[in-house]
């Protein structure tokens, strides 16, 4: 390609290798939300059945709202169970958090290139440094705020797939009918995605400093701040 000149070195240097760092943190935060699966498990005990197992499952990107608890037997307990929908719709958090792993990727993957070929061109022309500036800007706060959203809504999910949606179900309160809550599949790496998330933000945030060392904006402020006397006159030997 025209004017191309390969030069991993620049991996090695912080704005190459925290460009890494995050197209690697935002694959793990696009995958251990996004590939998320559960199930939550009910024992129910109502007329001519004892201890039947009754699942409902549930994933990314979690509309819980659309999750149904349907009657353990066909005769529907006798006639006492009424299909049970879980609360809340969680989507727009949890596809936003997705969303911009997904997208920050890509613009990892585009700048790396950059970076690693035309690191040249970058440093020739003074808007590339700009627009990579008020994107990393941008990002870290879309991080700040998709993350915050995010950790929210996972509070919220856990509630609503905890033990307490026994006090829910009407049909448990039925003559004859008992539940017992029997699991939920383990949320911990929903709980890691967070984590992630907030990585991102912290290398984004860090690495605004290192775009904007290569903007005509630090240079511009070097040479003021010489011009007018901040830094010390050179001694004599």
């Amino acid at each position: 390609m025209l004017g191309l000149r390969v030069d991993f070195g620049l991996l090695l240097e912080p704005l190459g290798f925290i460009k890494v760092l995050e197209w690697i943190f935002s694959i793990f935060a696009f995958a251990t939300c996004g590939g998320f699966q559960g199930e939550i498990t009910l024992l129910v005990s109502c007329k001519g059945v004892v201890n039947k197992t009754v699942t409902a499952a549930f994933a990314y990107p979690f509309r819980l709202n659309t999750v149904v608890f349907s009657a353990p037997d066909p005769k529907q307990c006798g006639g006492t169970w009424t299909d049970f929908y879980l609360v809340g719709n969680f989507a727009s958090s949890a596809q936003f958090f997705v969303t911009l792993a997904a997208l920050v990727f890509l613009y990892c993957t585009a700048a790396l290139v950059i970076y690693i070929g035309y690191m040249h061109v970058y440093q020739r022309n003074s808007k590339f440094p700009l627009t990579d500036l008020a994107i990393t800007v941008i990002t870290a706060f879309l991080w700040l705020a998709s993350t915050s959203a995010w950790a929210k809504a996972l509070t919220d999910i856990k509630i609503s797939t905890g033990a307490s949606i026994i006090l829910e179900v009407d049909s448990c309160k039925a003559p004859g009918t008992t539940c017992i809550f029997a699991s939920v599949t383990s949320m911990g790496t929903l709980n890691v995605s967070v984590v992630f998330g907030l990585l991102n933000m912290i290398l984004w945030g860090g690495n605004v400093w290192f775009v904007y060392k290569d903007t005509n904006l630090h240079s511009q402020t070097n040479k003021a701040s010489q011009s007018s006397g901040i830094y010390p006159a050179p001694r004599g030997i």
